[in-house]
């Protein structure tokens, strides 16, 4: 019987989230198409927030997460920053996947300028897409 692939060579799923205090946007996407895809807009605060993301979880199984994390355009850090990551970390709490912090300048304005009709959805795409870029460009997709 044939060994199994190595871990990192096998391909990997991954849910990305575009944090707002009011709504957080999801994608899905993985290391095989190397394309993300909005999936929707979860408009919900505490507990209810954490069961959809939990739902979410649930029905793609991805083997990590990512959160857009937001700067200043000079790469300051602001209150918004602070949440998302407090956010990335109650994800790992929560569902203990691993939780990838992503920077995520732009992505709704560019979300917007695209024309998305969920601009929170595109934005986590927009987030999903950069990872996979990344993983990309170190050779690990």
């Amino acid at each position: 019987m044939p060994e199994p692939a190595p871990p990192a060579s096998r391909p990997r799923s991954f849910l990305a989230f575009d944090f707002g205090t009011r709504r957080v946007g999801v994608a899905s996407g993985n290391t095989l198409l190397a394309q993300a895809r909005a999936l929707r807009t979860i408009a919900a605060e505490g507990e209810a927030r954490f069961a959809a993301i939990g739902e979410l979880i649930g029905q793609w199984q991805p083997d990590a997460l990512l959160v857009g994390v937001p700067f200043h355009p000079d790469g300051a850090e602001h209150d918004n920053t602070r949440r998302a990551r407090r956010f990335a970390r109650r994800l790992h709490g929560r569902f203990g996947l691993p939780v990838h912090e992503v920077d995520e300048r732009y992505t709704t304005t560019e979300a917007l300028a695209a024309g998305a009709r969920d601009a929170d959805a595109a934005a986590a795409a927009l987030i999903l897409e950069q990872h996979l870029r990344g993983l990309e460009l170190q050779g690990q997709a």
